[in-house]
């Protein structure tokens, strides 16, 4: 199976194209500073208007585990993505009432010892979040293998998603690569993206 995350979404429009192109997740960003960063009223807007199917993630960045709870609730999402230092009794906080997912970004192959990470997920990013630079997809594959859900992120555009998808991860995550300005998804890279997908798990 092929999950595909759309993050940092801003948009209504791109929300429903998004999930009716068949994304799995979908991230909104609540961190501060952030040049997607989402307020939490809007961010619970877009939720409300999605179906039940669709998993919504809230996106932090070194937020202590109160701030974090209220924000989820505010906003109605349903997965934590924390993207800072946060030490893993935030993340066990957080945990108690929310599944998370929790990002690391790579200077280089993937340390093994973050499969203790107490997360559902681990996500891999390049090593400037969110800027659309990619990393050697090999890099990942020291985690591949411990049995920990591995999301892939960093650089994936609809051109080079299948040799991330080549890797087998649990899912992969896209913000920038389908974006046609910094928060604005282009609609055409979203289909060509999920066209992508499709003939990977045709081909698969």
């Amino acid at each position: 199976m092929v999950r595909v995350k759309i993050c940092g979404l801003t948009r209504l429009e791109d929300a429903l194209l998004a999930e009716a192109l068949g994304a799995y997740a979908l991230g909104f960003v609540l961190a501060p500073g952030s040049r997607r960063r989402l307020a939490p009223e809007a961010a619970r807007g877009i939720s409300r208007a999605l179906g039940p199917f669709v998993v919504r993630v809230g996106v932090f960045r070194d937020q202590p585990p109160g701030e974090v709870l209220r924000l989820m609730e505010e906003a109605r999402l349903q997965v934590a993505q924390l993207h800072g230092a946060e030490p893993p009794e935030w993340a066990e906080a957080i945990g108690r009432f929310f599944p998370v997912i929790k990002a690391f970004s790579l200077d280089g192959p993937a340390r093994p010892e973050w499969a203790g990470y107490p997360a559902w997920a681990l996500l891999l990013d390049s090593p400037s979040p969110g800027s659309g630079k990619p990393y050697p997809r090999a890099w990942a594959e020291p985690l591949l293998g411990t049995g920990k859900r591995v999301i892939l992120a960093g650089g994936i555009t609809p051109e080079n998603a299948p040799e991330a998808l080549a890797l087998r991860p649990y899912a992969i995550d896209l913000a920038s690569g389908v974006e046609e300005a910094v928060g604005v998804k282009s609609r055409a890279r979203l289909e060509a993206l999920f066209a992508r997908v499709r003939a990977f798990m045709m081909g698969a």
